[in-house]
């Protein structure tokens, strides 16, 4: 593990709250993953009791994350990836998928979550041709982010930025318009951002979402998909544009029609 994830911090363990709900360890829960506590379990649970169609969500998300990095590696050619918010190690990990087609390709993961960091190591594994590292750093300091993904990253290169439900987590969505023009304006022309939020278009999904909330978990606040699409001001939307997530690039169709919508939105932008 490199010096940001390891050397003189405290031990992660011990910042875990097995007390309380997180969205990370829930997510993971809803994925079929393992790294989760009871908690998390009976939070996810009591979500799906209002909005069963949340699991749905959580691997639709899965999946547009995956799509649009094939996307992002066979035809726009990316070979470095920052991936911010990356929550808990699944199967088809950033640096798995791009590796896979590239195997030269760089990608650093950032999260502050204190079992993320726990199971950092799961995403440092790399092809002995490309690079992964981890940081432990906050999304509101995309400056810092940037200034130590530079050790890994030539930023003098194209970048793709990936943000994958984790600006819910902040309030104010002019802060979290602002940290997203931030990280892009460190990165050159020719980058990208791939990201995907939750949209507020179904009120049973704002029910349980306003029930998780009031739980004392950290919040995490849908927007409309507007407000989504704003993330990508500045940006040359790849086609579909911003759409619901099952709607992007799908891979093969849908036997009886399109796909169906979900309450996540999401799209691929380039920097001119």
């Amino acid at each position: 593990m490199t010096d940001d994830a390891s050397a003189g911090r405290p031990d992660p363990v011990s910042k875990i709250d097995t007390s309380v709900p997180h969205s990370a360890r829930i997510w993971n829960y809803w994925l079929g993953g393992t790294d989760n506590y009871e908690v998390d379990r009976a939070a996810g649970d009591r979500y799906g009791e209002t909005f069963p169609g949340i699991t749905g969500i959580a691997r639709a998300s899965r999946a547009f994350l995956a799509r649009s990095l094939r996307y992002l590696v066979a035809e726009a050619g990316m070979r470095q990836f920052l991936d911010v918010g990356t929550g808990l190690p699944t199967a088809d990990n950033t640096h798995q998928l791009a590796q896979r087609v590239a195997p030269e390709s760089r990608v650093v993961y950032v999260d502050n979550d204190p079992l993320v960091l726990l199971h950092a190591h799961a995403l440092l594994t790399s092809t002995p041709e490309g690079v992964t590292d981890y940081l432990e750093a906050d999304l509101r300091e995309p400056e810092d982010i940037l200034a130590r993904a530079g050790r890994t990253l030539d930023l003098a290169r194209p970048v793709a930025l990936i943000l994958s439900g984790i600006l819910g987590h902040v309030a104010d969505y002019a802060e979290a318009r602002s940290l997203v023009r931030r990280l892009m304006a460190g990165l050159p022309s020719g980058s990208y951002l791939s990201l995907n939020e939750g949209s507020d278009t179904d009120e049973a999904f704002r029910r349980a979402q306003r029930a998780y909330n009031e739980s004392g978990a950290v919040p995490y606040h849908l927007r409309t998909p507007d407000q989504i699409g704003g993330f990508f001001d500045g940006l040359d939307l790849v086609p579909p544009g911003v759409v619901p997530v099952t709607r992007w690039r799908p891979d093969t169709a849908v036997v009886g029609g399109p796909p169906s919508d979900v309450g996540h939105v999401g799209g691929v932008g380039r920097k001119p």
